[in-house]
């Protein structure tokens, strides 16, 4: 599903015109990083937790040559999905 999908389906299953079910689901991932840019856990009960994560600078290799290559240092942010989530994956219940 691709975000204009994910819009598709908030605006079927809310009833919003699309402009609105679009604003949320824009709402919705900006509120996200922007919280996780700051350094911010953000959970969703029942969904999940987005988790900022950092990674030092390092050194690598090209695997090809073998060559010595400088890794910067990166954010990033990890996704851990909720029991319910998870459940519902599983097929034991959980949201639908």
């Amino acid at each position: 599903m691709n975000k204009s999908e994910l819009i598709g389906a908030v605006q079927e299953s809310t009833g919003l015109d699309k402009h609105k079910a679009e604003s949320a689901v824009e709402a919705f991932i900006g509120t996200v990083m922007q919280a996780t840019r700051t350094g911010n856990s953000v959970t969703v009960t029942g969904f999940g937790t987005f988790k900022p994560t950092s990674r030092a600078a390092r050194e690598g290799r090209n695997p090809q040559t073998g060559e010595r290559v400088a890794i910067a240092a990166s954010n990033s942010v990890r996704f851990t999905p909720g029991s319910s989530f998870k459940a519902a994956l599983n097929g034991r219940g959980g949201a639908t």
